[in-house]
């Protein structure tokens, strides 16, 4: 378990509760821990561990975001309270779908996303002498013809370009054993797939919640197109976060040899490669200590905040930028 400021509880046989203000965690192993409540910012269950009526009704009641997943990262929900609904934001933001504002919203955070990774692939395939110039080429090429396309398909089909690009240049700067064949997932195939796609889910959470914090509805989103069951706005504004962060750790993970390749298992029934225990504590802690660190990529903020608080700054933008119906107030990050 990590507890600060979020709660990963991954024992499935754990046992959640509340006394007091504190959050009461019995363990399979008979230990119990106990952690103040009013010093988290959300509970993250990866697997199957019960929580208490009493417990949930704190969390609601509180503005304390609950979210599930699966073992392997798969998303499935939220306990999340509905005080900070705004109705008037919301329709805004649901009348803004079609026209010029999606559109060049959408240029300008598929741009800055490919503009990072081709930071991060230079970064790397420098430090390790690899040769990944074409690769870096394409994605450069792709990014210009995003601010240059003229409709959301267009953009997104230059954004999977340039990203089969980028994966294929990670792939062969990294360490041998861990090199893999392109994006997959649902479930994922290999160890590096495996370790994205869960932080992915964890930072569509994060998102989710800070979207939801700021009034937005995390369901009507902008890039991705309207999807059942899946928050598309969270899914969008994740675009400039994923190299920056979530690939970023996990690059640092295996090239500073902090996971090994034995540290994986395969699952006979979903027939993926999914992180063991030992390997998801270690990874869940590179994560949470990435989300921590802090960076001096906003643009309008002249000292330095940490990820986690740049995403929230991030959300807070896009609220106003709604709320004015101007997409120029909104700048994605943009990495040097």
């Amino acid at each position: 378990m990590i507890d600060v400021p979020i709660l990963y509880v991954e024992d499935n046989q754990a046992k959640i509760g509340i006394d007091g203000h504190r959050a009461v965690i019995q363990c399979k192993d008979g230990l119990t821990r106990y952690v103040p409540l009013e010093t988290l910012d959300g509970i993250t269950i990866l697997g199957k561990p019960q929580l208490t009526t009493q417990f949930m009704e704190f969390c609601l009641r509180n503005g304390i975001n609950v979210a599930f997943f699966s073992k392997s990262g798969k998303y499935f929900g939220r306990l999340s309270s509905t005080g900070h609904v705004k109705a008037q934001l919301q329709r805004k933001q649901a009348a803004l779908y079609d026209g010029g504002f999606a559109l060049q919203l959408a240029r300008k955070i598929v741009e800055a996303k490919l503009h990072n990774q081709m930071v991060l692939l230079r970064r790397y395939s420098g430090s390790r002498h690899i040769d990944c110039t074409e690769e870096i080429k394409m994605i450069r090429i792709c990014a210009n013809k995003v601010m240059e396309a003229d409709s959301i398909p267009e953009i997104m089909g230059y954004e999977g370009q340039g990203a089969k690009s980028y994966f294929k240049g990670l792939s062969e700067c990294i360490e041998p054993e861990f090199r893999f064949n392109g994006r997959n997932r649902q479930p994922p195939k290999d160890p590096f797939n495996s370790m994205i796609s869960l932080g992915y889910s964890i930072l569509m959470n994060e998102l989710y919640g800070e979207i939801e914090l700021h009034g937005l509805n995390p369901y009507f989103g902008f890039i991705h197109r309207d999807a059942e069951h899946h928050p598309t706005l969270a899914s969008d504004m994740m675009e400039e976060w994923r190299a920056v962060i979530i690939d970023a750790a996990v690059m640092s993970l295996i090239n500073g040899h902090e996971v090994k390749i034995d540290g994986f298992e395969r699952d006979a029934t979903e027939s993926g490669c999914f992180l063991t225990k030992d390997t998801l504590k270690i990874y869940l802690q590179k994560l949470e200590q990435k989300l921590q660190t802090t960076v001096n990529y906003l643009d309008y903020v002249d000292y330095p905040v940490s990820f986690r608080s740049a995403i929230s700054k991030q959300i807070q933008r896009l609220s106003e930028a709604i709320s004015e119906e101007n997409q120029e107030l909104y700048h994605p990050i943009r990495i040097r």
